[in-house]
């Protein structure tokens, strides 16, 4: 099984960059995870926000496969703790799901269709971060749902 984060835009400050690149590679020492970043659309000020939703919707839907299992991360999706998150992932993985897609959206959000694709989705928490810091917080979380599983001390209950 492999992982995959897909997301809009790059990450743009430094320091979340780096933080993030540790958790991807902590990832990586047990399951596949790749982080895949479609382009910022350019020139967004003659469009409508469910314009822009529609063309980055199109961009995250070439990214996928039909294969693959997507979970949107949004503010509206099912929140979880850290060990119901592992039991999740290990659902998955017991599924024979052979990649499962996260998605964090750009700034207004997913189109319809982006929704209509979806398997699930989920939310970090009700509180609002920037994109940036979900996607940290995102791979923070699945190596601390990796650690959970092999029975590591990273976690504390």
């Amino acid at each position: 099984m492999k992982f995959c984060l897909l997301v809009v835009g790059k990450t743009a400050s430094s320091f979340m960059s780096k933080g993030i690149e540790e958790y991807k590679s902590r990832v990586n020492r047990y399951v596949g995870f790749e982080i895949i970043s479609i382009s910022d659309l350019k020139s967004t000020r003659g469009l409508t926000e469910m314009q822009q939703k529609e063309k980055e919707g199109e961009m995250l839907l070439a990214s996928l496969t039909p294969s693959d299992t997507v979970i949107l991360l949004d503010e509206k999706g099912r929140e979880y703790t850290s060990r119901e998150f592992a039991d999740f992932q290990a659902s998955m993985m017991n599924r024979g799901v052979k990649r499962l897609v996260y998605v964090i959206g750009g700034p207004y959000g997913f189109s319809q269709k982006v929704y209509d694709r979806a398997d699930g989705k989920i939310s970090l928490s009700r509180m609002t971060f920037s994109h940036e810091m979900a996607r940290l917080f995102f791979c923070e979380q699945l190596y601390r749902a990796m650690t959970i599983l092999r029975g590591e001390p990273y976690h504390h209950d």
